[in-house]
């Protein structure tokens, strides 16, 4: 990652001035928001199935319905912004996200609370992208370094922590509002956002002055999105059914359709969705391959070690979310010192290396909850082996958006912050869908501590190979940099990387 590129240069030109800290601190709100949502409802799910009579399906729709309107809209969040201003969308997803919220928070039965999970999705998809445009857009240099670690640091910590900080509130029960309060804390978090944001972020230049939307690519996108994550939520809970696999298969000729109709509609000099030159970027696209190896890994980890620390273990939400705090502190640590650790590595950060202490850490972990299968001793062991394990996320993480991002068009970072945000969602959802194949087909019927720990084991494998698949798919972008830059072959420091 390097400061030398366009998206940089442009910056001071865009922002009418640089963010101070509690500026940056307001963006990143929304992102904490809509990240813990994603994660925190699983805590509430047994809580809301008794309290509102809810059947397992139903369920299943308050967390699907969530990722599935956000990967729909992201993209089309993004162009929003690029169209409209960045601020403006923001001020205007974060309403909508704390509105939901409350009417989550409140909902009276089961229907309404999945509509209103639904409006949350959208809201998300509209505020997310925002964020990452205006911070490529609003810092330079040492600054847009630290931002972008910042942002990485708000993702972990809001993921690591969110079962923490869902059981820590349904054990409290706060008024006697149980799981309600896992949505109703977003609502003065929101409203101060909200408030702050006029005044300590600054306006951002919209990237481009017409304002003409592209109905047809925003259809396709969203089906082609929906058509993808659906199926990858709910086939395996649902024993892949037909129509799992048919979404699969129709997913492929409708995203080919989107990327049809974007390059016909910008050579008749239409406004696309998705300008076709983000996609001829090699350097992007391997980041986004990238991106999505390593979320793959990310959400189906917390998944399948919260399964085991509760099934395997009989530990309860909080005491899980306890333990899960080693894996958030290793995080903070390591993206605390982010910028010290790339420059130990001659200033660009060293992600390839991330991805291989992630490996190691997954290897180490196997090893110990096989020799103690079921055993009280595999957890006083997992606590260092999840710092570990934290550390490798919060080197990958943070730096990896920045890398993605370098070198890009300024009035297109609100759309490849979009597709950038899309392809975590849906490496969340692959991830979470390939791990539950290998953790369920493992566990078989057997439900005792020694079966969840086989079980584990296996998933842990695919993890360790989605962090060495990291690793390698970013060499190969440090490669694409290095004959785009004309260096031909790569120097010391990068070899080491």
């Amino acid at each position: 990652m390097t400061s030398s590129n366009p998206a940089v240069s442009s910056a001071s030109s865009i922002a009418s001035a640089t963010p101070g800290r509690l500026g940056l601190w307001v963006m990143l709100s929304g992102t904490f928001l809509v990240v813990l949502d994603f994660f925190i409802v699983n805590v509430a799910l047994p809580s809301m199935q008794h309290d509102l009579q809810a059947s397992a399906g139903t369920l299943q729709l308050v967390v699907a319905g969530y990722g599935l309107a956000t990967a729909a809209g992201l993209v089309t969040g993004g162009r929003l912004g690029d169209l409209f201003g960045r601020r403006r969308m923001f001020m205007l997803g974060l309403l909508l996200f704390t509105l939901a919220s409350a009417a989550c928070g409140v909902a009276p039965n089961a229907g309404l609370l999945v509509a209103a999970r639904l409006l949350q999705g959208l809201a998300g998809a509209l505020l997310q992208p925002q964020v990452l445009a205006m911070i490529g857009l609003a810092y330079a240099g040492e600054d847009r370094t630290r931002a972008f670690a910042a942002y990485g640091l708000t993702l972990g910590l809001a993921a690591t922590l969110g079962q923490l900080v869902g059981g820590a509130l349904i054990h409290a029960d706060l008024a006697g509002l149980g799981w309600r309060s896992c949505f109703l804390i977003n609502v003065p978090i929101g409203l101060l956002a909200l408030v702050l944001a006029p005044r300590v972020v600054p306006p951002l230049a919209q990237g481009r002055g017409d304002s003409r939307l592209d109905l047809a690519g925003m259809a396709l996108v969203a089906a082609g999105s929906v058509a993808v994550v659906l199926p990858l939520v709910e086939g395996r809970q649902q024993g892949w059914p037909l129509w799992s696999w048919l979404c699969l298969a129709v997913a492929v000729p409708l995203w080919g359709l989107f990327a049809g109709q974007q390059r016909r509609l910008a050579a008749r000099g239409g406004a696309p969705l998705v300008a076709p030159v983000l996609l001829a970027n090699r350097r992007f696209v391997t980041g986004l391959f990238t991106t999505l190896a390593f979320y793959a890994g990310n959400a189906s980890f917390y998944f399948v070690l919260a399964l085991y620390l509760q099934q395997g273990m009989g530990l309860g939400a909080l005491h899980s979310g306890i333990v899960f705090t080693a894996l958030a502190v290793g995080f903070f640590a390591t993206s605390m010192a982010g910028a010290r650790i790339a420059r130990r590595f001659g200033g660009t950060p060293p992600i390839a290396l991330g991805a291989l202490v992630l490996a190691a850490g997954h290897a180490l972990q196997c090893a110990n909850v096989a020799g103690w299968p079921g055993h009280t001793h595999v957890v006083a062991w997992m606590v260092p082996l999840l710092f570990v394990q934290g550390a490798g996320l919060g080197m990958v993480m943070a730096p990896l958006v920045s890398t993605v991002l370098a070198g890009l068009p300024p009035q297109h970072a609100g759309v490849a912050s979009g597709v950038l945000s899309m392809v975590q969602q849906a490496g969340n959802a692959l991830g979470v869908a390939l791990v539950g194949i290998l953790f369920y087909g493992q566990l078989g019927h057997g439900g005792d501590a020694a079966g969840h720990a086989s079980a584990l084991g296996v998933a842990l494998l695919y993890l360790m190979g989605t962090a060495l698949l990291v690793a390698v798919l970013h060499r190969t972008g440090v490669r694409q940099r290095q004959v785009a830059a004309g260096r031909g072959k790569p120097d010391s420091a990068e070899a080491t990387r």
